[in-house]
């Protein structure tokens, strides 16, 4: 049996290797298709070298899509929507496991392209995916990228190595590229937080998007403070970032829930960067945007809607991190599923036992 995964950006990876790593355990074949991005494909090759992935590079979803009509894996599973598959569907099943668990609407929208099956995060979603689309198959599993926390398969970071502190607490800032909080900070915000360390876990458009330049010129300023550390392109996985950091601060990332579902505190930005194409007579599209699933960030985390909040919150929330337990313990199991270290695994004996 082989299983091939289709990994449009570095980023999705994390989602993937733990699976894959249940898969080879079961000897089944697992094979990597990477898009050529350019100035990025030193970096693809180097990351799936590094992890010893078997990959091949395509440059575009055609030939991805000639690549699987040729070579016929028993499955093939994407990330993001995929369309135009019927030859594909000839000779191969297709399901999708979504790379983020966030409040974006496309995490929805998605699931109305030609993928046959699809892994989901907790009943919340299984239920509102059953509802839109109820002719498609759905197959809540949990989210299968925070195994390896759980499992206590990933290591924490050096923090003296970062060249931190590792006598202080440590505070994760992960923003999502847009909307973002990123340009609402000031511009000594890691001084505002001097007695922590800071690592920033920016998004990884945020770092290699022409259009995102400003993040970037962000990013090098804050980096001149001691109290930081600002992870690179290469670090494409988030997972040992959130097994060191105390706290999260966030925005409309999928990483909140994902941080929450750890049973740790954090910290909600509502308030970000919106263009003007996304405001006034224009803010439908910044609703289209965003689900209604936001409004669980506030139940999760600690709603701030400005800077001083934020400072504030971050030395309560280090003091009391038990003061939204019950919230995240019960939301986590509506919006992320079972986090239970076997989410791989369910997804895995999916696959093996449904190849006819």
């Amino acid at each position: 049996m082989n299983v091939f995964f289709d990994i449009q950006h570095l980023y999705y990876l994390p989602q993937y290797l733990p699976v894959k790593d249940v898969l080879e355990k079961n000897s089944v074949s697992c094979h990597f298709i990477l898009y050529n991005q350019k100035q990025l494909q030193d970096i693809l090759i180097n990351y799936v070298e590094s992890e010893k992935l078997n990959y091949t590079l395509v440059n575009n979803s055609n030939e991805a899509k000639e690549f699987y009509s040729n070579k016929k894996p028993d499955w093939i599973i994407f990330g993001n929507a995929f369309h135009h598959l019927e030859n594909v569907h000839q000779c191969s099943k297709t399901a999708m496991m979504n790379h983020g668990v966030g409040p974006k609407s496309c995490y929805y929208d998605w699931s109305d392209c030609d993928i046959q099956h699809r892994f989901v995060e907790g009943k919340h979603r299984l239920n509102r995916l059953k509802e839109r689309f109820p002719s498609k198959s759905f197959i809540d599993t949990g989210y299968a990228k925070l195994d390896p926390i759980i499992n206590n398969e990933s290591s924490s970071l050096d923090l003296k190595q970062l060249g931190l502190d590792p006598e202080k607490e440590t505070i994760l800032y992960a923003p999502t590229y847009y909307p973002s909080s990123i340009e609402c900070l000031p511009h000594n915000f890691p001084e505002l937080l001097e007695e922590y360390n800071l690592i920033i876990k920016p998004h990884y458009f945020s770092l290699i998007k022409e259009k995102y330049k400003n993040h970037q010129t962000i990013f090098e300023s804050w980096s001149q403070y001691n109290n930081v550390y600002i992870s690179s392109v290469e670090e494409a996985c988030i997972i040992p970032f959130m097994n060191t950091a105390s706290l999260l601060i966030s925005d409309t990332s999928s990483t909140l829930f994902e941080f929450t579902a750890l049973n740790k505190p954090a910290i909600w930005c509502d308030f970000f960067k919106v263009r003007w194409s996304y405001r006034g007579i224009f803010k439908w599209r910044l609703n289209n945007r965003l689900d209604d699933d936001l409004k669980y960030f506030a139940k999760v985390a600690q709603q701030v809607i400005n800077t001083e909040q934020l400072v504030q919150q971050v030395k309560i929330q280090l003091k009391s991190p038990q003061l939204k337990e019950m919230q995240r313990l019960e939301l986590t199991e509506l919006l992320i599923g079972k986090v239970d270290g076997n989410c791989s695994k369910r997804i895995a004996d999916y696959l093996i036992n449904h190849t006819d």
